[in-house]
């Protein structure tokens, strides 16, 4: 009889403990979802510096592909920056970071603003367009916001971190 009540009271220790655990997750995570006119499902989640927009897989129509776009190295982006083309290098920090230096050529579009409708800076949806941020994080949001705005070449390869070519101020 004592060791059935031992089970009990540890079975009932775990479920106490694991409600606490998630409860705390819950509360840190800050995670809500919200749909937009077209079915898309955004996560808004508390970030270090505020709401940060997460685009998660939605509903698309039968006629249209998942919106993508794809990841690249460092050294693959560097490669064609060697060589003269048809693209835009977009710096996705916010533009105080964007001021204390930045890759040559890129222009500056905050992955905070980058919402529901089209950049007026990127008119042109099948356009090249290489994203990189400070780290990597931000790239891939935008990145990914991009591709559901309709842009069909977009290529994130990270941030300015790992960056060891030339800075422009």
């Amino acid at each position: 009889m004592k060791m059935k009540a031992r089970y009990i009271f540890l079975i009932i220790v775990v479920i106490v403990l694991l409600t606490v655990v998630g409860v705390f997750i819950y509360e840190r995570a800050h995670v809500s979802f919200h749909s937009d006119e077209n079915g898309t499902t955004v996560s808004i989640i508390g970030g270090a510096d505020g709401p940060t927009s997460v685009f998660l897989a939605g509903k698309v129509p039968a006629d249209r592909k998942q919106a993508e776009y794809t990841s690249i190295s460092m050294e693959e982006a560097k490669e064609v920056f060697a060589t003269s083309g048809n693209y835009i290098i977009l710096d996705v920090r916010r533009a105080d970071e964007f001021a204390e230096g930045h890759i040559p050529g890129a222009i500056n579009v905050a992955n905070e603003d980058i919402g529901a409708e089209q950049p007026a800076e990127l008119p042109d949806l099948d356009q090249v367009i290489f994203v990189y941020c400070r780290s990597g994080r931000r790239s891939k949001e935008a990145s990914a916001k991009l591709a559901a705005l309709g842009y069909t070449n977009i290529y994130e390869f990270g941030g300015i971190l790992d960056w060891n070519g030339e800075i422009e101020k």
